[in-house]
């Protein structure tokens, strides 16, 4: 059965932050539903619709900024009292529009996630979470790493409280009052966390969660460990999640399970017979999907997913066909109804104009009265800078409530920009001096018409670090521009992991000298991605991390005094050194530094480059034989005689033309990885051998694994 959806869109209000969109319980079955949303401008706005048209049951006036939006009541009852989280506060309103709870927690950081249920409270900001019962404070627990979500497991089901926090370490932590009866480990930094079917499944313990690199998962909590149940892996590299709920929009009696995405796609799963998610429906918006909805708005009788995009827009997907099949006296109403329409919006539009030419007029007269301030219009930019592990790659998105005209990208340490198939606009390159200015990179991205949000693909080389800025400049007037900064770290291509391979041979670099336990975590904040920035609890800690690009290791374990650094890759190691005395050398701390270099690991580090490299090299003779081949193949008319190698050079052929466009960039970054690890191994030994790089690339241009190796062990 094929699911078709049709676009409505609704009505536009301001900003919107993830989950901060809902709809009120349903008077009788399938009967329209209110949606209640709230914004950047700290409104609320509640509305249903009458005839096509939006009409606003009640609308508060501007606030702080709105950062969650929850629904509650008293167990078991129809959850239709509204609540909101903005800044410290949470406030509190009935359907129909009155306030009956403003409580303010004195939190010093702005919540960031919320959960009701009944008369329970569930809260964190940054690194704090906070359980409170009748608004009195009951449990409370500070984190290592970021909590991006907070939900708790039904409590009328279970008869007991398990609230759940999704960490930006790839972790679930479950906890029991104030302390952590266990961790889950997940396969990406988990951004949201819903209950399975709306109520916990068939157990009331399954939950669903969603990561910042688009993966999915269905987690059964039980009292003594997680079952993982299933996960979809995100192979067709979409967007990150951002909201999931579970409604049958499908008809079939069976709860399907809707995804909203940043990229703007929103994607309907139903589950098979074994229970397990298929993808049934998918569609795409220009901007990312803050908050989605299965209900009914538009019409009595047909469901619908409602959503709300960040610039604010909130449109259903409605079950309602657009050509209804329908008899001449039917058909006259339905005119007549479009010409109504068609007139409201006309009038509409003149008002706007009208509008429009006063505000403008205005502002033209405060601008040149002397004593005008200056004017900047503000905007909103909502940006997002993450590792890819897929490809060693860094991904940028830029995403502006109005439309963008152009970014400049400037970076003052060498990398490359990526082709982006999203991408529509139009790139140019400045020519830049590095020795004189300082920059290695000025590219300007020229959008097209109504872009509101910008894909960058950027790959980085490991030792080099700075800075990579953005200037965003939207359609506008007067221009303005807002700057965005992006640090490249030293390891800008490792990633955080869970655990590594002991068995590996490792280099080792101690050092020790008067230091805190707070500064050398700054330095490890300054040399690798997704550290948090505040030192954790207790008085040692270790992280583990894998090279993206080689699937080398690294472990770092330290103390006050002291820290120790692993990794199977001198060059890791070399790297680290390098930037540790130098920022030691900035705060005038005296550093002992002692290093054990395995021999071994060199060995290792070449045999993990070899498959990439054999590769690059095959693809390049793989394309030398395409037109040759081709040419074969017209002559004789058909491949047939071709053995079974070669047909399939041709079938691939423009997969493998493409792939060949980026090859330079390829081999140059694997001969820049052997080149460095060959000066880093007799760096360690006190040696310069920089004159036998010229013979090292000879012996790559001519690739043997054994030649290199023995050319590695001569030296």
């Amino acid at each position: 059965m094929d699911l078709n959806l049709n676009r409505t869109d609704y009505l536009q209000v301001g900003v919107t932050s993830q989950k901060t969109m809902k709809l009120l319980p349903a008077s009788k079955h399938r009967s329209t539903q209110k949606v209640v949303v709230g914004d950047h401008d700290g409104v609320v706005m509640c509305f249903g619709m009458k005839k096509g048209e939006a009409v606003t049951v009640f609308k508060t006036l501007p606030g702080q900024k709105i950062a969650r939006l929850e629904l509650g009541g008293v167990l078991n009852t129809p959850q239709e009292k509204i609540f909101i989280a903005a800044g410290s506060e949470i406030k509190g309103f009935t359907k129909r529009g009155k306030q009956f709870l403003s409580f303010e927690t004195n939190l010093t950081e702005s919540i960031k996630a919320m959960h009701i249920s009944g008369s329970d409270l569930f809260l964190s900001a940054s690194y704090i979470y906070n359980h409170y019962c009748d608004c009195k404070d009951q449990h409370y627990y500070l984190s290592g790493d970021k909590i991006n979500d907070v939900i708790c497991l039904p409590v009328e089901r279970l008869l007991r409280e398990v609230p759940v926090l999704a960490c930006q370490d790839r972790v679930l932590r479950i906890l029991q009052g104030s302390d952590v009866m266990y961790e889950i480990e997940v396969p990406g930094p988990p951004t949201v966390l819903a209950l399975h079917n709306g109520n916990g499944g068939d157990s009331g313990e399954d939950l669903l969660f969603g990561t910042s690199d688009g993966k999915l998962g269905l987690i059964q909590i039980t009292t003594s460990k997680p079952i993982h149940k299933w996960e979809i892996r995100n192979e067709k590299k979409r967007g990150g999640v951002l909201c999931v709920d579970s409604f049958d929009i499908v008809g079939d009696g069976v709860k399907d399970l809707l995804v909203g995405r940043d990229d703007g796609m929103v994607e309907v799963y139903s589950f098979d017979d074994a229970n397990e998610p298929v993808l049934r429906f998918d569609h795409t918006l220009s901007e990312s999907v803050t908050s989605i909805q299965g209900g009914c708005v538009g019409k009595d009788g047909y469901d619908e997913i409602v959503v709300s995009t960040y610039s604010g827009w909130v449109t259903g997907l409605t079950t309602e066909p657009v050509h209804k099949e329908s008899g001449p006296g039917e058909e006259l109403k339905f005119n007549q109804e479009m010409q109504n329409k068609i007139s409201s919006l006309r009038s509409e539009l003149e008002q706007l104009q009208y509008k429009v030419l006063q505000e403008r007029e205005k502002y033209q007269q405060s601008s040149q009265s002397s004593k005008a301030k200056s004017a900047v219009p503000s905007f909103s930019v909502n940006d997002k800078f993450t590792l890819n592990k897929d490809d060693a790659s860094y991904s940028l998105v830029l995403e502006v409530q109005t439309a963008i005209d152009n970014v400049l990208i400037q970076s003052d340490v060498p990398i490359d920009l990526l082709d982006v198939d999203k991408n529509s606009a139009v790139v140019s390159f400045s020519s830049c001096d590095s020795e004189s200015d300082d920059n290695f990179l000025l590219a300007t991205y020229r959008c097209q018409a109504n872009t509101t949000r910008l894909e960058l693909k950027i790959r980085s080389i490991e030792g080099q670090y700075g800075t990579l800025q953005a200037y965003v400049t939207p359609r506008i007037q007067p221009k303005t521009c807002q700057v965005r900064q992006y640090h490249i770290k030293p390891l800008s291509l490792h990633q955080r992991t869970h655990f590594i391979d002991h068995d590996r041979p490792m280099n080792t670099l101690t050092l020790t000298g008067q230091f805190s336990f707070s500064e050398l975590h700054s330095w490890v904040v300054f040399c690798m991605p997704e550290v948090p920035e505040k030192p954790p609890a207790g008085e040692c800690v270790t992280f583990y991390f894998q090279n993206t690009f080689l699937d080398t290791q690294l472990e770092s374990t330290y103390r006050k005094g002291e820290g120790v650094f692993k990794s199977d890759n001198i060059s890791t190691i070399s790297i680290l050194k390098d930037v540790l005395s130098k920022e030691a050398t900035k705060r005038k701390i005296n550093l002992n530094i002692s290093y054990e270099i395995n021999e071994v690991s060199v060995k290792h580090t070449l045999k993990l480059i070899h498959p990439k490299l054999e590769y690059q090299l095959l693809l390049a003779k793989k394309v030398q034989l395409i037109d040759a081949l081709k040419e074969l193949q017209v002559h004789e008319g058909n491949t047939n005689f071709l053995i079974p190698e070669y047909r399939c050079i041709l079938e691939e052929a423009d997969h493998l033309q493409e792939e060949y466009k980026k090859q330079p960039a390829h081999l140059e970054r694997l001969y820049g990885m052997i080149t460095d690890l060959f000066i880093d191994k007799f760096k360690f030994k006190g040696t310069n051998v920089k004159t036998k790089v010229p013979l090292l690339l000879e012996i790559l241009d001519s690739y043997d694994q054994n030649a290199l190796i023995a050319f590695f062990d001569a030296s």
